[in-house]
């Protein structure tokens, strides 16, 4: 069967975040590449107002089954997802995200001040988000791939490293010199990580 692939952005919103890499898959596959109005340059849309409401952006996009490629932000939707509806979800791909992990205890950088000075006119909700499903993560049974840069202060390594350990069927590949954006700047390097994971 054709696989269908649901790219969801971080909190920049852009969907155009995943179009390098969507470019290099299959041209058979089907893709939907989404965007979270109000956030980053995103006009705002009254139907999304907080994450839940951004989980249901993406849940309506869902088919039966579809494989996820999140980064940052979308990652956690993304893990979200997986939980509420795991029987629509064949792969998954989560991209230098939190995952639904305390990211500031493992390393991670505060995003937000820069965030901020970037989208002023960007939704408050994403900047106050907190989620924190570590007690949740091992219900995932989904074949996960883990895609990190080692050069990234706001998702660092050891980030990934924990979603390892905590999701059953993980696997993580580490792209040296990668930044938070490596999945858009870099896409050359990593379809081949991503194409033999929709494989598995």
């Amino acid at each position: 069967m054709t696989p269908h692939l649901l790219f969801l952005p971080g909190a920049s919103g852009a969907a155009s975040f995943w179009h390098p890499l969507g470019a290099l898959l299959p041209t058979s596959w089907r893709k939907t590449y989404l965007n979270w109005p109000g956030l980053g340059h995103e006009p705002h849309e009254p139907v999304i107002q907080n994450l839940d409401d951004a989980l249901a952006h993406a849940a309506s996009k869902l088919e039966n089954p579809s494989v996820v490629v999140a980064q940052s932000m979308g990652g956690l939707v993304a893990v979200r997802l997986a939980l509420a509806h795991p029987e629509r979800i064949s792969h998954l791909v989560l991209v230098a995200t939190s995952g639904g992990v305390d990211v500031t205890s493992l390393g991670g950088s505060d995003w937000r001040s820069a965030y901020r000075a970037e989208y002023p006119r960007a939704a408050e909700w994403i900047l106050s988000e907190r989620t924190d499903l570590t007690a949740q993560l091992h219900r995932i049974s989904i074949p996960t791939l883990l895609l990190w840069g080692d050069a990234d202060p706001i998702s660092p390594v050891g980030v990934g490293r924990r979603l390892e350990q905590l999701l059953p069927r993980a696997r993580m590949r580490v792209l040296a010199g990668g930044d938070h954006m490596f999945a858009r700047d870099r896409a050359a390097e990593i379809v081949e990580w991503v194409t033999a994971h929709l494989h598995t």
